[in-house]
């Protein structure tokens, strides 16, 4: 027969929380649940829209939104009276990125050097990859592209990465239907995209195969950062040597995704 057994609350355990530290706590998570309501809101939502998606009265959402404005974690919109994610958050958001970034780069150094590569790291934004990082291999012929420049999610290995990373739905409400053609292996409809999505979310890393540029070809993977930001990162080689090289690439590609996301996990 099993036992019951109460463990005697030890002297110097921690007291309850008072009603004052309870109240506090969940005025934190109100504020939470805002900011995260306003994610990838861009014109914002009004005071209204936000006690709906947070079931919160808005005389309660008013209160708490006005602190956030007053730290700028919140700004208002002049073209709904609502209010977006203020400067204070893209910074914070920065200095999580760039911690990422540095946790990343070491192991991103070690696999240019092993394949003789350039490696890039990008984020996504909208319907780009920016480019924010880049180790650039020593081959005298090698694809080089300048930290910010930014290119289309539809057609590169590191921007279909991020599209497989997302549902049909998400994919049309971020990119739409139809897409601007680059070269003749472009993928200029959401069909022909879609094929490649599928096969991207099975196989775990997303190629480009002179859809981007003619002559330059790429494996790309998608990852999540310490905080879960997407980043991504693509290894982009000359057509000429991509078809030989391709299989090594790939694997030593998705050998890098698990160790930093394993990397990323203790960090967090």
């Amino acid at each position: 027969m099993a036992k019951i057994s109460i463990t005697p609350r030890a002297k110097n355990s921690a007291p309850a929380p008072s009603a004052d530290d309870r109240a506090q706590i969940q005025v934190i998570a109100r504020a939470a649940a805002i900011l995260r309501t306003l994610e990838n809101q861009e014109r914002g939502l009004s005071l209204g829209q936000i006690a709906n998606e947070v079931d919160l009265p808005r005389s309660t959402v008013q209160r708490i939104v006005a602190a956030l404005q007053a730290e700028r974690l919140l700004i208002s919109t002049p073209t709904n009276g609502g209010v977006r994610l203020g400067p204070a958050l893209i910074r914070i958001a920065a200095s999580v990125r760039v911690d990422s970034l540095a946790l990343a780069r070491p192991l991103i150094v070690l696999l240019s050097q092993t394949l003789d590569e350039t490696i890039d790291i990008s984020v996504p934004k909208r319907d780009r990859a920016i480019f924010v990082d880049q180790v650039a291999g020593s081959q005298r012929l090698r694809a080089v592209s300048a930290v910010g420049e930014d290119f289309p999610l539809h057609c590169t290995a590191n921007g279909k990465a991020f599209l497989a990373s997302l549902d049909d739905g998400e994919v049309v409400t971020r990119i739409g239907r139809s897409y601007e053609k680059r070269t003749d292996a472009t993928r200029t409809n959401f069909a022909a995209l879609a094929r490649d999505l599928e096969t991207i979310r099975r196989d775990g890393y997303a190629l480009d195969r002179d859809e981007h540029t003619d002559g330059v070809s790429a494996a790309g993977i998608m990852l999540r950062g310490v905080t879960g930001e997407a980043l991504l990162v693509s290894v982009p080689v000359p057509t000429v040597r991509f078809a030989e090289r391709s299989a090594s690439i790939i694997a030593r590609l998705l050998a890098l995704k698990t160790d930093l996301e394993r990397q990323f996990g203790s960090a967090g």
